[in-house]
């Protein structure tokens, strides 16, 4: 199995490097966003002194953390299935004796994420000497300890944008379904703004949603910004959705292909 991975990855490597212009423009589009973001907010922080008890340092560290976790978090499924699924190509890969989401298209994410990362490391350079952040308060041990939560983030993510992308095998406007879903997780990963500054019942909902082990949690880890208890409990929120993601996953696949039917069939 490991070997299959291994080939799967050179392919996929290979294959990222040959499409360079679409790099970029995914990496526009996922830099705009927090950027936008982080100029706002500073602006706003400067003025005022601070907002909600948060310095004008501490919204630079956190949105320029967020430019690394989102890429490490985040996941493409939808732009490398839907498409199969909705003219039939997928056919060819249903054939094969491996799981076609749980290796080809997962293996294809992991390669984009190295290289958009790779992509990611002369921008972020430049930010750190626009803004100049003090990262004086990250640790060793608080960039150990949100590994895992950035590696359960991951899964979460990509297990729920598969089952979204699954659905395709019924509908043909999935993509308007993933821009619903975007737009939630850009509201309860803390994305848009850091959770400690929505209003409480945003707070209270966030809590028990997955998003914030997107970005959030992992971002306030690194700072550390939360306390032992905060950590476990959102831990735990974590291992519950990666549970219920891949029962979903598993139960919207299976019935998905009951259904498919290729082109020409």
């Amino acid at each position: 199995m490991l070997k299959i991975y291994q080939r799967l990855w050179q392919v996929n490597w290979a294959e990222q490097w040959q499409y360079r212009a679409n790099l970029i423009m995914y990496l526009l589009y996922w830099l705009v966003s927090p950027v936008v973001y982080l100029a706002v907010w500073t602006t706003i922080a400067t003025s005022q002194g601070s907002v909600g008890g948060l310095t004008v340092n501490d919204f630079v560290v956190y949105y320029m953390t967020l430019l690394i976790v989102d890429q490490l978090t985040s996941e493409i499924t939808i732009h490398l299935l839907a498409y199969k699924i909705q003219d039939g190509t997928l056919s060819g890969e249903l054939i094969r004796p491996i799981h076609p989401i749980l290796t080809n298209t997962l293996v294809n994410n992991l390669a984009f994420k190295v290289l958009t990362l790779m992509a990611l490391i002369p921008v972020w350079t430049v930010l750190w000497f626009l803004f100049s952040p003090d990262y004086s308060a990250v640790s060793l041990q608080s960039i150990l300890m949100a590994i895992p939560a950035i590696l359960l983030g991951f899964s979460v993510s990509f297990l729920l944008g598969a089952s979204l992308t699954c659905v395709a095998f019924w509908t043909t406007r999935v993509y308007s379904l993933s821009e619903f879903y975007w737009a939630l997780a850009v509201l309860f990963s803390g994305q848009f703004v850091p959770l400690q500054l929505m209003p409480k019942l945003i707070q209270d909902i966030a809590n028990y949603l997955p998003f914030a082990m997107f970005k959030y949690v992992p971002i306030q880890i690194i700072l550390g910004r939360l306390d032992g208890p905060e950590i476990v409990r959102a831990y735990l929120v974590g291992v519950v959705w990666l549970v219920i993601s891949l029962a979903l996953f598993n139960w919207i696949w299976r019935e998905g292909v009951k259904k498919f039917s290729a082109v020409g069939a």
